[in-house]
Protein backbone atom coordinates (compact mmCIF):
# COMPACT_ATOMS: atom_id res chain seq x y z
CA UNK A 1 0.00 0.00 0.00
CA UNK A 2 1.26 3.32 -1.12
CA UNK A 3 0.75 6.74 1.10
CA UNK A 4 1.51 9.63 -0.09
CA UNK A 5 1.53 12.64 2.71
CA UNK A 6 0.92 15.99 2.06
CA UNK A 7 2.26 18.73 3.53
CA UNK A 8 1.42 22.85 2.47
CA UNK A 9 2.79 26.33 3.92
CA UNK A 10 -0.73 27.44 3.62
CA UNK A 11 -2.05 25.29 6.55
CA UNK A 12 -0.58 25.10 9.90
CA UNK A 13 2.25 22.94 10.34
CA UNK A 14 1.15 19.62 12.20
CA UNK A 15 1.53 20.16 16.39
CA UNK A 16 2.42 16.41 16.82
CA UNK A 17 3.78 13.23 14.73
CA UNK A 18 1.07 13.18 12.14
CA UNK A 19 0.77 14.86 8.48
CA UNK A 20 -1.71 17.60 7.78
CA UNK A 21 -3.52 14.63 5.04
CA UNK A 22 -2.60 11.24 3.85
CA UNK A 23 -3.52 9.82 0.72
CA UNK A 24 -4.35 6.77 -0.74
CA UNK A 25 -5.49 6.59 -4.57
CA UNK A 26 -7.96 9.28 -4.56
CA UNK A 27 -9.07 9.13 -0.91
CA UNK A 28 -7.89 11.64 1.07
CA UNK A 29 -7.86 12.13 4.84
CA UNK A 30 -7.36 15.71 5.97
CA UNK A 31 -6.32 15.81 10.08
CA UNK A 32 -8.34 17.95 12.14
CA UNK A 33 -7.35 21.58 11.57
CA UNK A 34 -8.45 23.60 14.80
CA UNK A 35 -7.86 27.68 14.23
CA UNK A 36 -4.26 28.02 13.84
CA UNK A 37 -2.79 30.75 11.58
CA UNK A 38 -0.37 29.20 9.71
CA UNK A 39 2.14 31.99 9.41
CA UNK A 40 1.83 32.42 13.30
CA UNK A 41 1.22 28.89 14.31
CA UNK A 42 -1.12 30.71 17.17
CA UNK A 43 -4.67 30.10 17.70
CA UNK A 44 -6.76 33.02 15.87
CA UNK A 45 -8.39 35.42 18.54
CA UNK A 46 -11.96 35.65 17.54
CA UNK A 47 -15.68 34.64 18.49
CA UNK A 48 -16.40 30.66 17.21
CA UNK A 49 -17.90 31.95 14.12
CA UNK A 50 -14.09 33.65 12.77
CA UNK A 51 -12.29 30.37 14.50
CA UNK A 52 -14.77 27.86 12.43
CA UNK A 53 -13.74 30.68 8.96
CA UNK A 54 -10.31 29.83 10.26
CA UNK A 55 -10.27 26.12 10.56
CA UNK A 56 -12.30 25.86 7.37
CA UNK A 57 -9.52 27.93 4.85
CA UNK A 58 -7.09 25.66 6.55
CA UNK A 59 -8.79 22.41 5.27
CA UNK A 60 -9.35 24.13 1.88
CA UNK A 61 -5.55 25.03 1.78
CA UNK A 62 -5.05 21.13 2.93
CA UNK A 63 -7.28 19.74 -0.16
CA UNK A 64 -5.77 21.56 -2.71
CA UNK A 65 -2.17 20.50 -1.76
CA UNK A 66 -3.47 17.38 -2.36
CA UNK A 67 -5.67 18.04 -5.54
CA UNK A 68 -9.03 18.32 -4.35
CA UNK A 69 -11.45 20.80 -2.79
CA UNK A 70 -14.00 21.25 -0.70
CA UNK A 71 -17.02 20.00 -3.11
CA UNK A 72 -14.85 16.27 -3.15
CA UNK A 73 -15.21 16.14 0.86
CA UNK A 74 -17.44 13.14 1.70
CA UNK A 75 -17.39 13.09 5.12
CA UNK A 76 -16.74 15.20 8.09
CA UNK A 77 -15.92 15.61 11.93
CA UNK A 78 -16.54 18.66 13.81
CA UNK A 79 -15.39 18.31 17.50
CA UNK A 80 -16.89 21.42 19.21
CA UNK A 81 -15.55 22.11 23.29
CA UNK A 82 -19.67 23.38 23.66
CA UNK A 83 -22.53 22.21 21.47
CA UNK A 84 -24.33 25.40 22.43
CA UNK A 85 -21.62 26.85 19.70
CA UNK A 86 -23.53 24.10 17.54
CA UNK A 87 -25.76 26.25 15.13
CA UNK A 88 -22.98 29.41 14.99
CA UNK A 89 -20.46 26.87 13.52
CA UNK A 90 -23.58 25.25 11.97
CA UNK A 91 -23.97 28.32 10.00
CA UNK A 92 -20.39 28.99 8.66
CA UNK A 93 -20.28 25.80 8.18
CA UNK A 94 -22.59 26.07 5.46
CA UNK A 95 -21.20 28.79 3.42
CA UNK A 96 -18.70 26.32 2.45
CA UNK A 97 -20.80 23.21 1.09
CA UNK A 98 -23.13 22.94 -1.56
CA UNK A 99 -25.77 19.64 -1.86
CA UNK A 100 -25.20 17.33 -1.96
CA UNK A 101 -23.38 17.66 1.46
CA UNK A 102 -21.14 15.51 3.24
CA UNK A 103 -21.97 13.22 5.32
CA UNK A 104 -20.84 14.78 9.24
CA UNK A 105 -21.10 13.52 12.49
CA UNK A 106 -20.97 16.45 14.98
CA UNK A 107 -19.55 15.67 18.62
CA UNK A 108 -19.01 17.62 22.60
CA UNK A 109 -15.63 16.91 23.57
CA UNK A 110 -14.14 17.85 26.91
CA UNK A 111 -10.83 19.70 25.36
CA UNK A 112 -9.36 19.88 22.40
CA UNK A 113 -5.24 20.36 20.92
CA UNK A 114 -4.07 23.69 22.31
CA UNK A 115 -7.71 24.50 23.95
CA UNK A 116 -9.33 25.23 20.65
CA UNK A 117 -12.91 25.82 20.79
CA UNK A 118 -13.71 23.61 17.40
CA UNK A 119 -11.55 21.26 15.05
CA UNK A 120 -12.87 19.73 11.82
CA UNK A 121 -11.53 16.55 10.26
CA UNK A 122 -12.33 15.58 6.48
CA UNK A 123 -12.20 12.84 3.96
CA UNK A 124 -12.06 13.68 0.37
CA UNK A 125 -11.86 11.29 -2.97
CA UNK A 126 -10.30 13.15 -5.54
CA UNK A 127 -11.97 13.20 -8.88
Amino acid sequence: MSIETISTESAPKAVGPYSQAACHGPWIFCSGQVPLDPQSGSLIEGNIQEQTHQVMKNLQNVLEAAGAKLSDVIKTTIYLQDMENFSKVNDVYAGYFTPPYPARATVEVARLPLNADVEIEVIACRS
